[in-house]
């Protein structure tokens, strides 16, 4: 577990784990140690002068403060390493879930990340804090006891270590035994918050539907799931805890038995036979304890491995020498992209220019989103390559590719804060004036004027104080706060009132200008004055023009307009 655990928390965050480690582990052995004062104590205490004993007690009780201070120093490191580090875990897991693929991404995903991100990451991070000490204190304690024994008597000592390898095999096969448990466990736990998570989404549709009074099925079906799975690791755990203080319980008894044995053969006087009973009881505590730790050190080692596992997916490869283009031009050579089994571009090839406006357009699942995804790789191309300024973006680094591209989609999301915070996420260090020269740009504007509290308020999570026009409006002011030279729409207007939709036109048509623009279209007349035009079907490109080129054809292109501009009824 600890390997896990330092490998999680990478080099940097590792090396005071690493003394906080070595300063428990020395406490622990220091605990050990100091109860071999007690065997002259109690000699001197039964002896014909009992007063022999004061020097001893007052070097055990230095040997206790001296203990007392470690103990305190080793609790202090732990819980200000962990309160550290479970920061910087965090932030280490936000930068590495920024550079995964978006296609990484799955529906199954939104449950394992919100327990991961929540519980998983304090309950692994607590494990410096809160269980480290006693897991140190439970394993190396005892076994500097049955040393100092040893010393003593290499007899009792012998009897006491036989215990050692039994309880390591009651261990062993506890957590070998629990494993499968728990594993079903966590992953009944991942998809049940899934189904809350669905359950919140589906609320309008119940609504609609008039079963608001009614149970979820499927998300009451994994809360039974979860109740079941809980049971079988208490089952689970159960011979564990109980083979153990039947270990404990037996070893105990065997050294008294044979303590008593050797104090009536003379072999071993009263203070020796005593301070050896009393270093055994010392030696239960811990041990009895060790199954509770163990279940904690199982649970928590569980979310280590998911953690580790998620931080050892790797990223979008970054370049070794990261090329910055010096043009805006955008390039598909022969690029072909599969997403599972299933191949979304087929041997796209096209170009645009710098500063020319470009419109995507075909039939649901053809692959339009896609390409704009590709050239903000978002995902790596599986043949071919997509070029900016006839650089590979594979070559351009992160950073400076994100520099270059503004996108903004058709499902806006917000973060919960003002509308100021939202519109900065373009240019954190933009000053006022370009933020409010922005939000004017984009119509914003007259929206904060009539919102209580103006730029102050707070749009909610995911903006949910806002509409959805008003929310293309704020992502377009981020888009002309960033003023980056290539320009990325997934169709904005599709789903606006009129009122909306005009502002929001008027913002793009200001965010477009003088910039390469690629713009995936739904209603076919925003494409009209586009300086090309591709038409996508199947993953393919079936046309490509300007739009009276394409009407004039009479192929696929034409066919969509002509229903798009159809009366309806």
């Amino acid at each position: 577990m600890i390997r896990t655990l330092l490998r999680v928390l990478g080099d940097r965050y590792a090396r005071p784990v690493r003394r906080t480690i070595a300063l428990m582990t020395v406490t622990a052995v220091l605990e050990g140690l100091s109860y071999a004062l007690l065997v002259p104590v109690l000699h001197a205490l039964l002896g014909p002068e009992p007063a022999d004993a004061v020097p001893w007690l007052t070097a055990f009780a230095g040997a206790v403060a001296v203990y007392a201070v470690l103990r305190y120093l080793s609790d202090l490191s732990g819980f200000q390493a962990g309160t550290t580090l479970l920061r910087g875990v965090y932030h280490r897991l936000g930068d590495h879930l920024a550079r995964l693929p978006i296609g990484w991404y799955g529906a199954d995903r939104v449950g394992e990340l919100s327990v991961l991100a929540g519980r998983g990451v304090l309950q692994a991070m607590s494990v410096i804090a809160h269980l480290l000490a006693p897991l140190i204190s439970a394993c190396v304690t005892p076994l500097t006891i049955v040393a100092v024994m040893t010393a003593f008597d290499w007899r009792l000592g012998l009897a006491a270590a036989a215990a050692v390898p039994v309880v390591a095999v009651i261990q062993w096969w506890s957590g070998r035994a629990t494993a499968a448990v728990d594993a079903q466990r966590v992953a009944r736990d991942d998809e049940a918050a899934g189904r809350v998570v669905e359950y919140l989404q589906a609320q309008p549709v119940l609504r609609a539907g008039g079963r608001t009074t009614e149970r979820f099925r499927l998300l009451d079906d994994s809360l039974a799931d979860i109740r079941r799975s809980s049971r079988r690791a208490t089952r689970a755990a159960l011979p564990g805890l109980v083979g153990l203080a039947l270990t404990v319980q037996a070893a105990f008894t065997g050294l008294l038995t044979l303590g008593a044995h050797l104090a009536l053969g003379g072999d071993v006087g009263v203070p020796e036979l005593l301070t050896i009973l009393v270093l055994a009881a010392r030696c239960a505590d811990p041990l009895l304890s060790l199954t509770d730790i163990a279940g904690q050190v199982r649970a928590t080692r569980t979310e280590l491995t998911r953690l580790d596992r998620v931080l050892r997916t790797p990223p979008l490869p970054e370049p070794d020498d990261p090329l910055t283009p010096e043009r805006h031009d955008l390039a598909f050579d022969r690029v072909t992209f599969r997403h599972g089994d299933h191949t979304v571009l087929d041997d796209v090839t096209l170009t645009l220019p710098a500063g020319h406006r470009l419109a995507v357009v075909g039939p649901s699942g053809s692959g339009k989103s896609t390409l704009l995804q590709l050239i903000a790789r978002f995902y790596d191309v599986d043949e071919g390559a997509v070029r900016m300024g006839g650089v590979d973006v594979r070559a351009i680094g992160s950073e400076t590719l994100t520099a270059q591209i503004a996108v903004v989609f058709q499902d806006v999301y917000l973060f919960d804060g003002t509308i100021e915070d939202n519109i900065r996420l373009g240019r954190p260090d933009a000053p006022d004036s370009d933020v409010r020269a922005a939000a004017t740009a984009a119509r914003l504007d007259e929206v904060i004027a009539r919102l209580p509290g103006g730029w102050a308020a707070d749009v909610g999570e995911g903006g949910a104080s806002l509409s959805g026009g008003e929310r293309q409006r704020v992502a377009i002011a981020r888009a002309l706060l960033k003023d980056a030279p290539v320009v990325l729409l997934d169709e904005v207007t599709s789903a606006l009132d009129p009122v909306n939709e005009a502002a929001v036109h008027e913002g793009v048509e200001r965010l477009m200008a003088g910039r390469t623009v690629v713009t995936v279209a739904h209603r076919l007349r925003t494409v009209r004055h586009a300086d090309h035009i591709v038409f996508l079907d199947d993953g393919r490109v079936v046309e490509q023009g300007r739009h009276e080129e394409l009407l004039a054809r009479g192929g696929r292109y034409a066919e969509f307009w002509n229903v798009s501009t159809a009366p309806v009824g």
